[in-house]
């Protein structure tokens, strides 16, 4: 059986509700989470589309069989560091090389505006995406842990040098 090509593209009309909806039903059936995890990634992206930057910022959509499998935002935190935020990939399209792909877009793209510096914060549990950063070569600045989204979790701030 022959697999479906995966591209990446920029945010149509309605793939930004998408991006929450697919945060918000995957984290709450794999990890738990409770709505509040769904209204932080509401937030991120409506902040997202109130600053846009276009020049300085990007939203990668990787669509499959006509359907959103996944996506990453690129977002300006200061005049030379970037945060890379809110990367999933859907369950149908994992194994892929998708997630890394997505990472991979965010890199190059700062990397083409002059950032010196990417950082994201993500959970100790979300081991996939981990591995990506970790092979990558972005390192572990910090963890703590905290109550959110109605569970006990241990939050990692990573960065890659660029």
């Amino acid at each position: 059986m022959k697999r479906a090509a995966v591209r990446l593209r920029a945010p149509r009309p309605g793939d930004y509700g998408r991006v929450v909806a697919l945060h918000g039903a995957l984290y709450a059936k794999e990890f738990g989470y409770d709505a509040r995890f769904e209204a932080l990634v509401a937030g991120i992206v409506a902040g997202f589309i109130d600053n846009f930057d276009a020049r300085r910022e990007r939203c990668w959509i990787a669509e499959r069989d006509g359907e959103v499998a996944g996506s990453v935002f690129l977002v300006r935190s200061s005049p030379t560091v970037a945060k890379l935020r809110l990367l999933i990939v859907a369950p149908k399209a994992r194994g892929l090389g998708l997630g890394r792909r997505l990472t991979r877009a965010c890199i190059a793209f700062a990397r083409r505006k002059g950032y010196r510096k990417i950082v994201l914060w993500t959970q100790s549990h979300l081991t996939a995406a981990r591995a990506i950063y970790e092979s990558e070569n972005f390192k572990m600045k910090s963890k703590k842990k905290h109550l959110s989204f109605g569970k006990r979790l241990v939050a990692e701030t990573w960065e890659l040098r660029l």
